[in-house]
């Protein structure tokens, strides 16, 4: 008995242990999105964009940028921004957010890539 519990301890702290990386790269992708006066950047990366909700002001621009190596665009489920072609890795694609509401968007390339912007007036 004690030789399956010795393996069960040593079982459960190697994957405590492995899944460390995970949440530092968890941790890392959120600190990546940079806002400045009036303007935010959402990045494309692991087929995600990041953060998936973002709050902004009305009048705020709003930039996304591809660091994936496959082509993604930015695509307005209520046609509420002009779309995006297709963005290389590191292409920018940048909208006003004019109208408070809230805007969701896809990837009309990876339909499962989504994101919501909420506009305050």
């Amino acid at each position: 008995m004690n030789t399956l519990i010795s393996k069960i301890q040593i079982a459960t702290i190697l994957c405590a242990v492995s899944s460390l990386p995970l949440f530092a790269s968890a941790g890392e992708t959120a600190n990546t999105v940079s806002t400045s006066a009036g303007e935010t950047k959402i990045e494309i990366k692991d087929f995600a964009f990041n953060p998936q909700t973002i709050t902004v002001k009305a009048g705020d621009k709003i930039t996304w940028i591809n660091h994936d190596e496959e082509p993604h665009t930015v695509v307005s489920v209520e046609k509420q921004f002009k779309k995006s072609s297709a963005l290389d890795t590191d292409q920018q694609f940048t909208i006003t957010a004019n109208a408070p509401g809230t805007y969701t968007y896809y990837c009309s390339v990876h339909p499962k890539m989504t994101g919501t912007i909420i506009v305050k007036g």
